[in-house]
């Protein structure tokens, strides 16, 4: 079953994804070019648990006027299937690359939210007895001395169970027009939905993957063997199109199912205003892999009042 938007046929098909625990930190730095480097930095080598220590990603970068310090800010977001790996894989990053990182300070991304992970403290020990508690701009934070001056981290932030995995897939008659129409994606995603990450290179996947593997027992993962198009005379049951040459997928992780619903109609919006573009559907395992079902027909609705504009 399918159906037409604009002048790509969409598939009737959904997304498969599944609970994730997520943190989302909020980094503030002397200018938007040092927090970018930090929260690029400790979102590095973030992009799947298949192989990765933990999901990781940029939301969106914060005006001074909305920050605890009232300096540019950044929002990033990580995710792990439980809560001490996620403490674990946090606190790594952030001792490595936002307390290493010129004029940085870290606070909760998540205030509102009851349950609280401990991260100050631990990190507040690299300041080895000289470290302070304290009070600043109404949150309990940890001066820690450096060479530069004090990194500034809140004692706790917030986690939720949050939902990984939601998905789009490109089929494209060539390789520019399917890399095209992705970049528009991930760019309108960033424009339109907060409290999202496409944690992958660019937002984009252009290696979505399979549970197992055909021949080697061993592996988690391996090709998505389906949607490449080089397969197509190998692979009897090949779901490539005769006229499709190029394949992206654009992975969505959210603090909220809502919010992943959303970007994922956005994505398909921008996606399909590109020529060339032949089908958008979405990865699925036949609802095996994750409890939530996230049909392309329920984010095109959810999206209907985005005006999505090339760009």
């Amino acid at each position: 079953m399918s159906f037409k938007f604009m002048d790509v046929i969409v598939e009737d098909t959904f997304a498969e994804a599944f609970p994730m625990y997520a943190t989302r930190l909020l980094i503030t730095a002397s200018t938007r070019k040092w927090a970018y480097i930090a929260a690029s930095k400790a979102t590095g080598f973030g992009t799947s648990v298949i192989g990765s220590p933990g999901e990781c990603g940029i939301e969106a970068f914060i005006s001074p006027n909305l920050t605890p310090d009232q300096r540019p800010g950044i929002y990033i977001q990580i995710y792990h299937n439980d809560l001490a790996s996620l403490k674990f894989v946090t606190l790594s990053r952030v001792g490595q690359c936002i307390l290493t990182c010129p004029t940085t300070a870290l606070f909760n991304g998540l205030p509102k939210i009851k349950r609280k992970m401990s991260l100050g403290g631990a990190i507040a020990k690299f300041g080895d007895g000289f470290e302070k508690k304290d009070t600043l701009y109404g949150r309990s934070v940890w001066r820690i001395p450096v060479m530069e001056g004090e990194f500034i981290i809140e004692d706790s932030v917030g986690v939720v169970k949050g939902v990984a995995g939601g998905n789009i897939l490109i089929l494209a008659k060539n390789s520019e027009a399917g890399l095209e129409a992705a970049e528009r994606a991930v760019r309108a995603i960033k424009r339109h939905v907060r409290g999202v990450i496409t944690p992958f290179p660019g937002g984009i996947v252009r290696s979505g993957s399979k549970v197992g593997s055909l021949k080697y027992p061993k592996l988690r993962a391996t090709t998505n063997h389906l949607y490449c198009p080089v397969l197509k005379g190998v692979v009897k049951e090949t779901r490539v199109p005769e006229n499709v040459n190029s394949v992206y997928e654009i992975v969505i992780n959210g603090l909220r199912k809502d919010y992943v619903v959303k970007a994922m109609g956005v994505a398909v919006k921008a996606a399909a205003l590109v020529p060339g573009v032949v089908l958008i559907t979405a990865g699925n395992y036949g609802g095996k892999l994750g409890p939530y079902h996230i049909y392309l027909k329920e984010a095109l609705e959810a999206s209907r009042d985005i005006d999505v504009k090339p760009c």
